[in-house]
């Protein structure tokens, strides 16, 4: 019996897990001029096709704290902006965005994290300086610790049954906001 119950956990285990990583799809975009190679992430959620292109740096055992300074907005990313791109309305807390591109930044905190979304300026826009004049508005992300160094940085969405969650994580942090579709 006690086998059975665990052949079953397992088989479950492994259907969630390909359900996840069929999901999200990544392709590398091009070749970073700083090192930092760029991809394409994409997602399905709820009926709507999300993707964020991004430059992936690596931390090569730099302190996190002079690469994401806690209270100045960061790129979240390396060279170009990382831009967030959706087929449907998306809703971060009091941040509505509609079908199109926009560029994320983030701003680093002790307690708590902002997600900063910004128009896209031009296409291949460069991600520093940062541009207040292009900001569209902030939701706050809550933080909390990984549970091992992520070396290179990542972000990703996670399907809920509320929505979904949009989650940055590099070197010991890990910062997260919800989001709705529609």
């Amino acid at each position: 019996m006690r086998q059975n119950a665990r052949r079953i956990l397992a088989a479950a285990a492994l259907t969630l897990l390909g359900a996840t990583a069929y999901a999200q799809k990544t392709a590398e975009v091009h070749p970073g001029k700083g090192g930092s190679p760029h991809v394409r992430t994409a997602w399905t959620i709820d009926g709507a096709q999300i993707s964020v292109e991004y430059g992936r740096p690596y931390l090569k055992g730099r302190p996190e704290a002079t690469l994401m300074a806690p209270g100045k907005p960061w790129r979240t990313g390396a060279d170009e902006a990382t831009v967030l791109t959706t087929d449907k309305p998306l809703k971060f807390g009091s941040v509505s965005l509609p079908a199109g591109s926009y560029t994320i930044n983030t701003q680093p905190g002790e307690k708590e994290w902002q997600i900063i979304f910004g128009k896209l300026g031009k296409p291949g826009q460069w991600g520093v300086p940062y541009n207040a004049s292009l900001e569209i508005g902030r939701a706050p992300m809550s933080i909390s610790k990984t549970k091992a160094a992520v070396e290179q940085l990542t972000i990703s969405i996670d399907d809920t049954p509320a929505g979904a969650t949009l989650r940055i994580e590099w070197g010991s942090t890990s910062a997260q906001t919800p989001f709705t579709v529609g």
